[in-house]
């Protein structure tokens, strides 16, 4: 009993001890900071620059030209030499993406399924040249590793975003997807034993189309994408089966027309909601950056207004246009300005309009109102004088 508690009591211990490392060694690599900051954001930032991002996308759709030029037998025999040189340029651009990714971030790097996408592809590019060396130039599934080089042109997928979107979508409709293509397979499972035993008899029966589940299971395969149906219906009806057309209607109109349609509408509105997220995700980021910039042109402004207040400060003027007036005669058109109040929205741009031609059109009604107006006071000067002769004659009458 003793030897059995003090085996115990040392195991307690050493898993005591090695918790006790493995929570110091988990306390360090969580304070550790690396030194390289300056360098790791350089690295960084060329990573995510433009340039670099043209020069994998170039590489990878030259690339994928040069396998098309690859597989034709007299063009590789004539540009040997110069496909050779260019596959090396190619996988040294491919493989020195990698190391700099992991570089900037070592353990987030391999949480992104596009990363582990990257390395699968470096990896399946290294698999000819491995066999190769291992297993000789005449190794019989040589070609098969050289036929999966193909698949270096989804490097292009990390720098679309609207693929990466398309892919999500399709992601975040697996499970629909799943029970529909479930749905269909009991479906063609119920008509492939059913047509198995109404078509598929030794003595008078179509073999070829319906002897055995594996084939009733194709047959149904291409009724399932209306695909030659009528000659599968014409060779049943040879063999006048009667019920072969109700039985291939059927199942057309369940398979084809319900089950394939439902799975086409899942796609559409997945596809639908992911565009939709990513138009939004797109305007808030515009947004952020014209923010952004409308807090740069903001802070660049209040230096250049403090800047021109201590000037004056400094300098002999009468007034702060005049300081100013130098300065209005470097800006240009393409300047931007930030604008903040309500009057430049577009909705008070709109209303203002509006009253802008409601005000043209009482100017327009005063204006004839005073044409008018200038009209009746004429004719009334005009009158005048007749009156005032006319009162003259009436007085020199009476006396």
């Amino acid at each position: 009993i003793s030897q059995f508690l003090g085996q115990n009591c040392m195991k307690v211990v050493c898993s005591s001890l090695l918790d006790a490392k493995l929570a110091d060694l988990c306390a360090r690599f969580k304070n550790f900071k690396r030194k390289d900051d300056q360098c790791r954001a350089f690295v960084k930032r060329v990573i995510m620059s433009r340039l670099f991002q043209i020069i994998m996308i170039s590489t990878i759709s030259l690339n994928a030209f040069f396998m098309v030029l690859w597989t034709s037998y007299k063009i590789r025999y004539r540009l040997f030499r110069l496909l050779e040189i260019s596959e090396i340029i190619f996988v040294s651009i491919y493989s020195s993406e990698i190391p700099m990714k992991v570089y900037v971030d070592p353990i987030d790097y391999w949480k992104d399924g596009y990363n582990l996408l990257d390395v699968t592809i470096i990896l399946i590019i290294f698999i000819p040249y491995t066999l190769r060396d291992i297993k000789g130039k005449h190794y019989p599934y040589l070609h098969i590793a050289d036929g999966i080089q193909s698949l270096r042109i989804l490097k292009l997928i990390p720098y679309s975003r609207g693929i990466r979107r398309l892919i999500t979508a399709v992601g975040q409709t697996v499970y629909t997807v799943a029970s529909v293509l479930l749905l269909l397979f009991i479906l063609m499972y119920i008509f492939a034993v059913l047509g198995f035993c109404l078509f598929g008899v030794p003595d008078g029966g179509d073999q070829n189309n319906w002897g055995n589940l594996a084939v009733a299971f194709f047959t149904l395969f291409s009724l399932t994408t209306v695909d030659g149906w009528t000659d599968l219906q014409e060779q049943l009806d040879n063999r006048n089966f009667a019920v072969s057309r109700a039985f291939t209607i059927i199942f057309i109109l369940l398979a084809s027309f319900i089950f394939l349609s439902m799975f086409v509408g899942v796609m559409i509105i997945h596809t639908e909601d992911s565009i939709k997220k990513f138009e939004r995700e797109l305007m808030s980021e515009r947004h952020v950056t014209l923010m952004e910039e409308k807090r740069v042109i903001l802070r660049r402004q209040q230096e250049e207004v403090n800047r021109l207040m201590q000037t004056q400060k400094h300098a002999e003027y009468k007034s702060f246009d005049e300081l100013v007036e130098k300065f209005k005669k470097t800006l240009r058109h393409r300047d931007p300005m930030v604008l903040d109040d309500f009057s430049t929205s577009i909705p008070f741009i709109n209303v203002y309009f509006s009253t802008l031609d409601n005000q043209d059109a009482t100017m327009y009604k005063l204006q004839e109102l005073y044409y008018e107006i200038a009209h009746v006071l004429g004719l009334m000067l005009e009158d005048l004088p007749q009156r005032k002769q006319d009162q003259s004659s009436e007085e020199v009458y009476e006396t």
